[in-house]
């Protein structure tokens, strides 16, 4: 039987004790200031036990505790180092800061938002986004082990950024991809042009090995990536394992390259000079920047100047601007939304339109299609 008493404190201060039985028969209390915050906790109470969620502060664990018991099922998931590595930074340096000693059961919907609201002040919008999302999975991990019987992240909607703001991916022209190609010479032109005619990311790049490319067929396979650590793991996701066509350009560049390159032990197809997988940032700096400042490709750095103080040129791309290139070019010929997605190893077809959805308008057809309600309409 659930009740509200009163407790008179040795020094003369008065609380109110909410009393009630949980559902596995042990008696709980809860002390409070004000009997109608007492009530209405066992208002509450009342409710969550009829549905079966209530977990009492005492029997619940903190938001710390419960951190550390998802990371550790993330490392035991086999997750890549370096998402484990982000993860434990949203715990370490976001989360058991802000909310770290809170228990489990006093985290509502309203304390999620207070959360995300403190987060903002500090924290980039897409930062704030990812570290929701860590917090709703540690939830959902909890109600796995049978510690927390809801998840109030699932219910709040947390709002950041300006949805007004375009999506869409910085895509270099035609002219700008025929000014790369005809920058793109010596050792390293394979490796930009398989780039931009497979579609394949930087990571999957690095991790291609000579078994896994048929120069006969125009086809390779993407079975495995080397993550920032060198490692070579399987791709990013199940749908990540796909086979690719080879532009004639690109099988031109990989023969040549099978030529030029010495067969390692780990038999890639873009190793370093000593064999191992090439490193992201070397990329960068040593090949892409300098390919991008060639082609005319540049902009300049808005605080970094040099020694003669002019603003430091900088390449107008990213790497990843191949891939959307690779994309554009594939959707240009028609491709099907659905082969698009395999052949880019989208997790969904959710991800292909939320992010090339734009270029399979056809301005032609909707053109026809208004003309064709207006003389319906007037007719």
């Amino acid at each position: 039987m659930a009740k509200v008493r009163k407790r008179i404190l040795p020094s003369g201060e008065i609380r109110w004790l909410a009393d009630y039985v949980d559902g596995s028969g042990e008696r709980r209390s809860k002390q409070f200031e004000k009997r109608k915050d007492a009530d209405a906790y066992l208002v509450r109470v009342r409710r969550d036990l009829q549905l079966g969620l209530h977990v009492a502060d005492s029997a619940s664990i903190t938001v710390r505790e419960a951190a550390r018991d998802w990371l550790s099922k993330c490392a035991d998931a086999g997750l890549e180092r370096s998402t484990r590595d982000a993860y434990r930074q949203h715990v370490d340096l976001h989360i058991v800061p802000l909310i770290g000693a809170k228990k489990l059961s006093q985290m509502t919907t309203p304390s999620v938002h207070a959360f995300a609201d403190e987060l903002k002040l500090t924290r980039s919008a897409a930062m704030v986004k990812r570290i929701v999302r860590s917090l709703g999975a540690i939830f959902v991990e909890a109600r796995r082990r049978g510690l927390v019987n809801t998840n109030p992240v699932a219910d709040a909607k947390i709002k950041v950024g300006d949805r007004r703001k375009s999506k869409r991916p910085d895509i270099p022209t035609k002219a700008e991809l025929r000014a790369i190609i005809s920058a793109a010479q010596g050792k390293h032109r394979a490796l930009i042009v398989t780039a931009l005619f497979s579609g394949l990311r930087a990571s999957e790049l690095r991790g291609l090995r000579w078994n896994c490319v048929d120069l006969k067929g125009g086809v390779l396979s993407v079975k495995g990536r080397v993550d920032a650590w060198g490692e070579f793991g399987l791709p990013k996701t199940s749908a990540g394992e796909r086979d690719v066509p080879l532009a004639p350009m690109a099988v031109t560049a990989l023969k040549q390259q099978r030529l030029a390159v010495a067969s390692g032990p780990d038999g890639l197809v873009f190793p370093s000079d000593e064999g191992t997988p090439l490193d992201h940032k070397n990329i960068l700096n040593r090949v892409w920047t300098p390919l991008l400042i060639a082609a005319g490709l540049v902009k300049f750095h808005r605080t970094k100047r040099d020694e003669d103080g002019n603003p430091v040129p900088i390449g107008k791309y990213n790497f990843h601007a191949l891939r959307h290139a690779a994309a554009s070019l594939f959707i240009e010929q028609k491709l099907s939304p659905k082969r698009v997605q395999a052949i880019m190893g989208h997790s969904s077809i959710t991800v292909t339109f939320d992010t090339y959805g734009h270029l399979f308008d056809d301005a032609d057809a909707d053109q026809v299609a208004v003309a064709e309600i207006e003389a319906r309409l007037m007719q």
